[in-house]
């Protein structure tokens, strides 16, 4: 897959209103997501990452079943034409690849359950029968202490060749582009390098995400394993920096991952970048000032990596963790809507489609204050500098940018690198150059 996409994040089961535990009742609810396309399209979206579908006890990353699309979604035709139909327009499938564990629902576990050593996959988990204390009569390893989360043994050569069979299954059936790994962190390494072998003799093209929450995300990217990590640094710093009015904060970690100097870390990597996701509070509901909602967008889709936005948040909805449930942050939203913010996402996706120096260049700041910030992303042909005044007050920044002049992509303005640049309030300017052009 080109890393030059704009990813639309959709939480299947919250987006089309399903039950929250799995009645086992047949809805083909999934259907709705065709209607979403022209809208999607509008959006400037070329790829979508669909959160866990397959058949699950509740909320997805418990799975029963890695063969069969959840009965509160639909069944496989539903999810095949939904495939097609987006492939027919141009915009790729990544799913959730949830390996790390299953559902106690899952129909291997429950045959443990039933014949316990017996069982021909008691081997498929980490279980200790001498633990007769147990409320099934034996212990077992899970996720992070979650028991509904029975984790699969990655090192078993059944377990492997199970999840690859499935996904070739996810390949021939949905024709998918990609995978994200689910707490690709605890995944066994091992692991993650036979899958990428295994998609990759498929397809070179195969995309794989692993889901990074802290730690070297070159531990998981690499030749070896995996494409791209979720860049949890920066999401934390787009809403912090606005919120604090430090851009210090979100510059510093941009050039400490990709800037030129030696000890950066992430230099060329194409981390996946985002401002919310279905295990976050929504951006809406974040920062203090909704006015930021724009300036935040700007710096995503300016800043190195792929961005990804998480459905409805391209309007603006919000949605917050309560309770302990994450039902506010993955809501029923059966038609999309449009409104200033849509549309200068829209603007911002089209600049990443047009110039490939948003995805490929460099990066380096220029000049960072409190409340503003001018950095430059630059390849061999061409540079795209992005102006940031997060005052509610007009600015005057230098616009030393290396270059003689710079055209606003969006206005098509030019201005001279002779003349310092006059910010209004509240406000994000692309600028860009040509080296051909000089």
């Amino acid at each position: 897959m080109d890393f030059n996409q704009v990813f639309y994040q959709i939480y299947p089961l919250g987006m089309c209103g399903c039950p929250e535990e799995n009645d086992g009742v047949l809805e083909h609810r999934i259907r709705r997501i065709r209607n979403w396309i022209p809208h999607l399209i509008k959006l400037g979206i070329t790829a979508i990452y669909f959160s866990p579908l397959f058949e699950s006890d509740r909320h997805g990353y418990d799975t029963r079943d890695y063969t069969k699309i959840d009965c509160r979604l639909g069944d496989n035709e539903d999810f095949a034409d939904l495939c097609n139909d987006l492939h027919a327009n141009g915009i790729s499938i990544v799913l959730d690849g949830v390996f790390n564990h299953v559902g106690r629902g899952f129909w291997a576990f429950q045959d443990v359950l039933q014949n316990r050593q017996n069982s021909a996959y008691k081997d498929w988990f980490n279980i200790d029968f001498n633990d007769v204390n147990h409320q099934d009569g034996f212990r077992y390893d899970c996720w992070e202490g979650h028991e509904e989360l029975v984790k699969l043994n990655l090192y078993n050569d059944q377990v492997k060749e199970y999840l690859f069979e499935c996904v070739d299954q996810w390949i021939s059936q949905f024709h998918i582009d990609g995978l994200r790994l689910d707490v690709a962190y605890c995944l066994n390494p091992q692991f993650m390098k036979e899958l990428h072998q295994h998609v990759k003799e498929q397809n070179p093209d195969f995309f794989l995400l692993g889901e990074m929450i802290h730690g070297d995300y070159k531990s998981i990217v690499n030749q070896e394993m995996l494409d791209s990590a979720t860049n949890y640094e920066c999401c934390k710093g787009l809403s912090s920096s606005m919120n604090t009015h430090n851009l210090f904060e979100i510059s510093y970690s941009l050039n400490r991952q990709f800037g030129s100097e030696q000890w950066c870390l992430y230099t060329g990597l194409p981390l996946f970048s985002f401002a919310d996701n279905h295990d976050i509070d929504r951006l809406a509901s974040v920062l203090n000032d909704q006015k930021d909602l724009v300036l935040s967008y700007a710096l995503l889709f300016a800043m190195p990596g792929i961005p990804c936005i998480y459905y409805g948040s391209e309007w603006g909805i919000e949605g917050r963790k309560e309770n302990g449930s994450d039902a506010g942050l993955r809501p029923d939203i059966e038609k999309p809507q449009w409104n200033d913010l849509c549309s200068f996402i829209a603007d911002f996706a089209s600049l990443r489609k047009k110039y490939k120096v948003l995805s490929d260049g460099d990066y380096a700041n220029l000049y960072v204050q409190n409340k503003q910030l001018l950095f430059r992303r630059r390849n061999d042909h061409e540079q795209m500098v992005l102006a940031l005044n997060i005052a509610d007050e007009p600015c005057t920044m230098p616009f030393e940018i290396g270059m003689d002049s710079a055209i606003n992509p969006i206005t098509n303005e030019s201005h001279s690198a002779s003349e310092p640049l006059n910010m209004p309030g509240k406000s994000a300017s692309f600028f860009y150059s040509s080296f051909s052009d000089q």
